[in-house]
Parts: structure tokens; sequence; C-alpha cells
């Protein structure tokens, strides 16, 4: 799979959400208030009167999910059902789920379960693409409040080397409206840093 930069999916991103007759704006809240801020968009994105999805239980008795659990768990969700997302099983020593956010660009997500907790995260950028890394590793420091339930960090990706990925976890036991509230939080997360941070990076 042909890794691509965060900006490539924002630009795809943002041409569909115009098809979709969706209009941006710009708001200024407190912090502690992007949650809901996260919540009332992603309504106002559904026609006035579409019913809400409806919320999953937790994991009975604390079983944990699996990823095979949770890939036949998404196929039945409104999620993947209503195409905005499609799922594959990537096979492996450790398997994990490579997820397609159609509403993003197509954005790739990945997730795994690692133990007790299932890891969910998608690449930004390479990190020779940022101009000033020191300045832009302080910057990321003191702005990563902005970002809730994700968190950014560097890892060695193949034929792509060092890279900043943005990442999410929560606990394997958690309920699927939980996951999938992880999902789309990291998705909506990648597109929001791509546009904070773009004038760091040196091609976007």
């Amino acid at each position: 799979m042909e890794r691509k930069t965060s900006a490539h999916y924002q630009r795809l991103h943002r041409a569909r959400l115009r098809e979709q007759g969706l209009v941006k704006k710009e708001l200024w809240v407190l912090p502690e208030y992007l949650d809901e801020l996260s919540a009332v968009e992603k309504n106002m994105r559904r026609p006035r009167g579409a019913p809400r999805l409806a919320k999953e239980n937790a994991m009975k008795d604390q079983e944990l999910w699996t990823v095979r659990a949770l890939q036949t768990a998404l196929q039945g969700s409104d999620m993947v059902g209503s195409g905005s997302v499609r799922v594959e099983l990537l096979e492996g020593s450790e398997p994990s789920l490579l997820l397609q956010m159609r509403e993003y660009g197509d954005l790739p997500v990945f997730l795994a379960v690692v133990g007790e907790q299932i890891v969910v995260e998608a690449m930004l950028w390479p990190v020779a693409q940022v101009k000033d890394v020191v300045a832009f590793n302080d910057q990321v420091l003191r702005t990563h409040k902005l970002f809730p339930l994700s968190t950014i960090g560097i890892e060695s990706l193949p034929e792509v080397g060092d890279a900043y990925i943005m990442f999410g976890a929560l606990s394997a036991a958690s309920s699927l409206s939980d996951v999938q509230l992880e999902i789309e939080t990291l998705a909506d997360n990648v597109i929001r840093a791509t546009e904070a941070f773009e004038t760091q990076l040196t091609t976007v």
C-alpha cells in the first residue's frame, strides 16, 4: 500500500464535503468544549430530523475485543453499512484492521489490539517534510490538547522512514460505540492537525 501524507487526504476530504453541499465555518471556543463541538458538528452533517445512531453496550463481562471480533462488529455497524468506512483485515503475526475513511478522502486508519488496549493510528507526514523539527516538536507539545483523544508521535514506517503519526488508545473492553468514536475522532483530528500545521511543512 502506497503511503501518502495527510495533506493528500485532507484535499479529498474537503472536496467530498463540498460535494455534499456542506459549508465551512470557523469557530473559536474554549478547549474544554471541543468534544461537545465535535459532536454537534457530526450531528449537523446529517439531514435535519435524521435519527441518532444507537449506542452499543460494552463487551459483556469485561470480555476483551480481538481484531477479528472487531472486524465482524464493524462490518455490521452503520458506519460500514452506510459506506462511510471500508474495513479490511490485514493478516500477519499480529493481525490488524485497515479502515478507509471515505468521508475523510479515503484516509487510511489502522487499528490493532495490543494486550488490553485498542490502538488506532494514521500517518501524518514524514519527519523530513517538516521545515524545522525542533520548533515543530515544541509547537506540537504546546498544542496537543487541541486534538482530543489523540496524540502525535514519531514512528519508523516501511518505505517512509521516520514519520509523524497520530494515534489514540482505549480499553479492549470498550463498547463498540466508543471504538467507533475513537476511529472517527482520530480521522477528524488528522485533518484538523494538517490544517493547523501545514505552514510548518515543506510541501503539502
